[in-house]
């Protein structure tokens, strides 16, 4: 084991790395709540746009958190853990990327504040006088 994994190992064992896991997992937890709102909501009603517009929001953070848990069990060789926050990832990162068809917040005002980020942060072209 590398000494970067090493000490990442032994952080998550210390108090502040096991409340900054349990936060994590509790993250995942909301978004995984949410996906199954979303699923079992009426279509095109609001619960569904609000499950559906905090489930797109937290799934981006909890793959992030679900790769470096799975990472810091990997290195403890923990394999049922593993196992089991593998299926998690996957699973996540599945409902992610296929069920983008439903309305939520991010194809309204996000789309218009995407834009309004890119033009903010795109290069602006001076010409010179004449």
């Amino acid at each position: 084991m590398s000494a970067g994994l090493a000490s990442a190992v032994q952080f998550a064992g210390s108090l502040p790395g096991s409340i900054l896991l349990t936060l994590g997992q509790a993250l995942v937890l909301v978004c995984a709540c949410a996906d199954m709102l979303r699923l079992l909501s009426v279509p095109r009603s609001r619960g569904r746009y609000v499950a559906n517009t905090v489930f797109r929001t937290l799934a981006p953070p909890a793959i992030l958190v679900m790769a470096i848990t799975v990472l810091i069990d990997a290195a403890s060789g923990v394999w049922g853990d593993v196992m089991l926050g593998m299926f998690v990832l996957v699973v996540v990162t599945y409902r992610w990327r296929t069920d983008t068809d439903e309305e939520n917040w991010w194809k309204g005002k996000g789309k218009a504040l995407g834009r309004w980020l890119r033009k903010q942060t795109a290069p602006r072209i001076l010409t010179a006088p004449a």
